[in-house]
């Protein structure tokens, strides 16, 4: 997924200044697609370049101004063809699991605090995922309110659906998370006490990749 693909799904809840782009992907937006503004505010330019979006300078305080940005009928063109386009899997990178598999190196406690610290990151997600998907529920998340607020009544229940259904699956993937660490724990104590007092990790002896 590219930058301007989350930038046009925020625009269709109507227009934004790159600053309110920004605050977006710093909240809520940001559980799903990190961006910082360095990237913002360059693509909102080139977007602007390729007729996606519409620029108008607005006032920002008493002697300023700021663009804003607002999604144009290509712009939703776009938007809408990228919806329905099956998306591949990119390559897995995941540095915590390829950690975890070369554990006999690491000292057992050390190994203990890589899983806690796990634990304690993915406990705090799930209750901030927790939290959002709550807000959208009951329509109190800042970012749902001005969602609906663009959109008619009857649409409010299945755009509230989605948006739940996306956080109830990330939620569910951090949970997966908080449970691999803790069946990890148990596997550290376990084969902390079979291993033979005196040996090493394997670093004094060459073994080949598994």
């Amino acid at each position: 997924m590219s930058l301007r693909y989350a930038l046009l799904a925020l625009l269709t809840a109507g227009p934004l200044t790159g600053y309110d782009a920004a605050k977006r992907f710093g909240g809520s937006v940001g559980q799903v697609w990190h961006a910082p503004d360095s990237h913002i505010y360059p693509e909102l330019r080139r977007m602007y370049k390729e007729g996606l979006v519409e620029a108008e300078q607005v006032r920002w305080g008493p002697r300023s101004t700021k663009t804003q940005y607002r999604i144009t009928e290509d712009g939703i063109g776009a938007f809408r063809q990228w919806m329905n386009t099956p998306l591949g899997h990119p390559p897995e990178r995941d540095v915590h699991h390829m950690q975890a598999a070369y554990f006999e190196w690491a000292e057992p406690e050390h190994a203990r605090e890589i899983l806690r610290r796990h634990i304690e990151y993915y406990m705090t997600h799930v209750q901030l995922l927790t939290d959002v998907r709550d807000g959208i529920r009951d329509g109190t998340d800042p970012v749902i309110v001005r969602r609906l607020g663009n959109y008619p009544d009857h649409e409010h229940a299945r755009i509230i659906a989605y948006k739940a259904y996306t956080y109830e699956g990330m939620i569910a993937r951090s949970q997966a998370e908080i449970d691999w660490a803790r069946r990890g724990l148990e596997l550290v104590d376990r084969l902390s006490q079979d291993r033979p007092k005196g040996i090493d990790s394997p670093d004094a002896q060459a073994r080949p990749p598994v």
